[in-house]
């Protein structure tokens, strides 16, 4: 009898964290390396969310919480979700997790039976085919394009649903593609949803922010409100509030669903980090005016990159609505030799010899579903983009 589970079988490791690890590692030995793996701003914490967690801590909230979150702070989820998306839910409909992964997972740990199928639009986050294998249920691909912006069209939503579709994930603005779908693409994909009543939408709004230029951010549930009894909209302060490290992700839905997840994490883990959580209360409360410096620093540097990586040699990179990923097309350089002598075959071969030859940590596009592609995330310095932009253009340049 086998000692690991069967379920082991079915999981890859994170590519992004083994990017990211793998980085880290050359610089310990000395080599000059630029990490551009990292799913994470490079902002700090504002000093008033820092603050309420100190206030917590010195009035004593060091103690366990209820499963699905102190009320404060679902009464401010559920205040953000009136104010910011026109969605009306009660507090008790509202659910907090150790960051937006446990709120996936116990989504899909409630709701999957063995068979059931999860559409995932493809380039997708890593850890969403994952999840739905963990969880006994089958992920099933629809494939977008570098053509239409990396975004899933009704005909591939309607081609992928199935009698035994439980659910569809939207992502949007997307990891790893940064696509965010207008309120016109929205509507289009649930008009073909309203089709198919047995199938529930899970939509991951975690980079609501962070869109540029004139884009404005709808929500599916928003857009269709016919959907909203079958929709589990999930949000996070991780990203807009740059508290990654706080671990405080959130959703709101079916009272129904939100209860089978309390059931879920109240097995697992029980309640998130009661300072943590009084920490998400002020950042969803207080001001929110830094967001808007943050945004127009990060579209500097997509515009930055996108420029640049468009100078490279054999690289085609769309402009993304919004998130801080990039993710060019590397196809013209299938079948070119490295300095090394490596050919390069695959978006795997080609970000492994960019790693060996220029110290530049990417991750290929593979890994997220869709290549031959790369991810670059630009939440980091400028000056340290450029540098990073100015060795891709060195390393095509290079390829025979």
């Amino acid at each position: 009898m086998a000692f690991l589970a069967d379920a082991l079988s079915r999981v890859k490791p994170s590519a992004t964290i083994a990017v990211s690890q793998k980085a880290r590692e050359l610089k310990t030995q000395g080599r000059d390396v630029i990490g551009l793996g990292a799913g994470e701003p490079d902002f700090d914490t504002p000093d008033n969310v820092k603050n309420a967690a100190i206030d917590a801590i010195n009035r004593g909230e060091t103690k366990y919480t209820p499963v699905s979150g102190i009320q404060p702070l679902r009464e401010a989820i559920a205040a953000k979700f009136k104010r910011e998306n026109n969605l009306d839910y009660d507090w008790k409909q509202t659910i907090v997790a150790t960051g937006g992964k446990q709120i996936l997972f116990n989504a899909m740990m409630a709701t999957l039976n063995p068979g059931d199928e999860v559409v995932i639009p493809s380039p997708y986050w890593v850890s969403y085919p994952e999840m739905v294998s963990i969880c006994g249920g089958t992920p099933v691909f629809a494939e977008t394009s570098i053509d239409n912006g990396f975004k899933l069209t009704p005909d591939a939503l309607e081609k992928a649903i199935t009698p035994k579709t439980k659910w569809l994930i939207m992502n949007s603005p997307s990891n790893p593609s940064g696509a965010a779908y207008t309120e016109a693409e929205l509507k289009a994909l649930a008009d073909v949803l309203m089709a198919h009543p047995h199938v529930w939408v899970l939509t991951d709004d975690m980079y609501e922010h962070l869109t540029y230029g004139d884009f404005k951010f709808f929500t599916i549930a928003e857009v269709e409100p016919k959907l909203y009894d079958r929709t589990l909209t999930m949000n996070g302060v991780s990203k807009a509030y740059a508290m990654t490290g706080w671990r405080i992700g959130y959703a709101a839905g079916p009272i129904e669903l939100i209860k089978a997840m309390d059931m879920i994490q109240g097995q697992q883990t029980s309640g998130a980090c009661s300072i943590a959580q009084w920490a998400a209360v002020e950042a969803l409360n207080g001001p929110q005016d830094f967001i808007t410096k943050n945004k127009a620093i990060f579209q500097g540097r997509r515009d930055l990159v996108v420029s640049m990586l468009n100078q490279a040699k054999g690289i085609n990179c769309p402009v993304p609505e919004g998130a801080f990923y990039v993710y060019p097309s590397c196809a013209e350089l299938i079948g070119k030799t490295a300095p090394s002598g490596k050919v390069i075959e695959t978006d795997e071969d080609f970000v492994s010899e960019l790693l060996e030859a220029e110290g530049v940590a990417v991750v290929h596009g593979s890994a997220f579903g869709l290549g031959p592609n790369f991810r670059i995330s630009y939440a980091t310095s400028e000056e340290l983009l450029e540098e990073a932009c100015n060795r891709i253009q060195r390393f095509t340049a290079s390829l025979m």
